[in-house]
Parts: C-alpha cells; sequence; structure tokens
C-alpha cells in the first residue's frame, strides 16, 4: 500500500512573532551588522597591514649546484614607503627576519608610490621616499647581500634617483643585468630586468650574460611576465606588484587586481619549467587596508632535486 503526503493548505498552521519582538530582533540583527562591519574594518584597517606573516617553502630545483644546496633566499616586495603606515610592516619585518639568518635578501620593486596614489605636499618628492625606506631595509643581516629591481611606481617616480638611494644604502640594484653568486667554485646568477610597465626592460640584455646550462634566479616586479620568461633558461622568477589584491573574498579571491598581476596573483606556480612565485608585499596603495590578505616575508630555501 502506498501512502501519498497530502497538502491542505486551509490547515497550514501561521506563526507570527509579536511586534514588540520583531522590533527587537530588527534592531539586534541591524547592531550585529554594523558591529560586525566594524570588526571586519578595524581588522583591515588598524590588525591585518601592520602584521607581516612569516611564509616558509623549501623548493628543489635540477640545476642547482650542489655547493648551493640550502640557499636561504628571502624575498620582500611592494614597500610603498609612508611614514604613518608602511614604515609598521617594514619594521617588524626585520625583527623577523634576522634571528632566519638569510644568505640573500631580495627586493622586487615599489620601494615608493608615485601620483596619483601618493599624498600631494607641497614640495613633496616621492622618490626621496627610498631613503627612510632604504634606511630600515640595509638593517637586514645576509652573506650574499640585498639585490632589487625597481617597481612600476619606482619607474614612473624617478628611478634613477631610487636606485641611487638604494646603493647608497648598499642595496644592489639591477636593471636589465645579472650578477654571479660564487661558493666552493660553484656559482648561481641572479638577474634583475627594468620595471616591464613602466621602465624600459629588455630580456635578452639582462640574461646575456649567463650561460644557458646554469642555476638563474631573475627578479621582475610584474608577475605575469613569467609567460615570456618561461621561454628562457631561467630556473626561478620572483615577483610583486598584485599586492595579493589587498581584499580577498572567501570563494571570489581579489576584486580588483593591476595589469599583468591578474594570472600570477599570489604565491606558487609553474609555467613549463620555470617556477614562479608572487610575494603579495609589505605595504599599501589606495586604501591602507589589508584584509584576509596580511604583508608577507618569504623564505625559500632553495635544494638541489
Amino acid at each position: 500500500m502506498n501512502f501519498e503526503a497530502v497538502d491542505h493548505p486551509a490547515e497550514r498552521k501561521k506563526f507570527f512573532l509579536p511586534a514588540s519582538t520583531r522590533r527587537s530582533f530588527l534592531k539586534a540583527a541591524g547592531l550585529a551588522a554594523i558591529a560586525g562591519t566594524g570588526f571586519i574594518g578595524g581588522d583591515a584597517l588598524l590588525w591585518e597591514p601592520n602584521r607581516p606573516r612569516l611564509v616558509e617553502m623549501e623548493l628543489k630545483f635540477d640545476r642547482l649546484p650542489q655547493a648551493f644546496d640550502g640557499l636561504r633566499v628571502v624575498q620582500l616586495s611592494d614597500f610603498h614607503y609612508d611614514a604613518h603606515f608602511s614604515v609598521v610592516p617594514i619594521s617588524r619585518s626585520i625583527d623577523i627576519i634576522n634571528p632566519l639568518k638569510p644568505d640573500l635578501v631580495l627586493l622586487t620593486g615599489d620601494f615608493v608610490t608615485s601620483p596619483p596614489f601618493h599624498a600631494r605636499r607641497k614640495g613633496h618628492r616621492p622618490a626621496e621616499d627610498a631613503a627612510p625606506c632604504s634606511e630600515l631595509l640595509r638593517q637586514i643581516k645576509s652573506k650574499f647581500g640585498h639585490y632589487a629591481v625597481m617597481g612600476n611606481h619606482d619607474a614612473t617616480a624617478n628611478p634613477d634617483r631610487i636606485s641611487e638611494i638604494l646603493e647608497a644604502h648598499g642595496i644592489k640594484v639591477l636593471r636589465n643585468g645579472a650578477v654571479p653568486l660564487e661558493r666552493d667554485g660553484n656559482r648561481v646568477w641572479l638577474a634583475g630586468i627594468d620595471d616591464i610597465l613602466e621602465g624600459n626592460p629588455d630580456l635578452r640584455t639582462t640574461l646575456a650574460q649567463i650561460p644557458r646550462d646554469e642555476f638563474s634566479i631573475l627578479m621582475a616586479h610584474e608577475p605575469d611576465f613569467g609567460v615570456q620568461v618561461a621561454r628562457t633558461p631561467v630556473d626561478f622568477q620572483l615577483s610583486g606588484h598584485s599586492h595579493g589584491g589587498q581584499v580577498r573574498f572567501p570563494i571570489i579571491g581579489a576584486p580588483v587586481l593591476p595589469n599583468l598581476g591578474r594570472e600570477y596573483p599570489m604565491g606558487l606556480y609553474k609555467i613549463d619549467k620555470l617556477t614562479l612565485y608572487t610575494n603579495v608585499g609589505l605595504g599599501t596603495i589606495g586604501l591602507p587596508i589589508r584584509w584576509n590578505c596580511p604583508p608577507e616575508i618569504t623564505l625559500f630555501t632553495l635544494r638541489c632535486a
């Protein structure tokens, strides 16, 4: 025997909350929404932008010489120096990095913020912000030293002046050039290309000195340039630029990403034989906020495969 449920509309019971209870419920819901928004806003403005997180990873490479097995590389990016905001995560990152005793520090651009995003103060020259930024970054200790490339904001501010300031603080700037790092008769190459969007990038010149059979790391501010780099013998590309979007929502991710920072906006990627990493940066641009995308210090330990 089959039984079927029969729905009789006339027999449905209707329940109503008293008007006073409804008003109390709506008021409580409204206050909860305001409190939640306030909490997220406070976190995005006051907490998260000022708390850099350490991301550690071990990467294996076929062509890495045995003498460099265990090389510890710190990457920092997108400082956008500001005496009130980004100075905090930059300063805190130094206290995190020095106990790690890195071998090499790589800085992938945007030391300053150029107009229209930078506050327009009378007589202010954005390129000069590279000086206090460099003063902080020089406090990081490493065996092989500090190397940097220009970002798009550096390129539109005054790249020659910013490079001059960085070099004066002991930070070597690579603009379409490469240098070898040597250990126990072996070497790896470190290359840096001028900013892709606003500079004068020349990949051929950048890699010209590097033998095709030797391990190389390329610093390129914009990560999506990796599509072109993957056609070369470069083993490892380090980039920044995207900030990870600064604000990332569950499921949908970042609603806004910059040109050449949309395909590979954060984290580790593989493009053919090229390993690419995009650091989400320490500073901010536009509003000084981050949510679900904290400032980042990346520590890579390179291993022979």
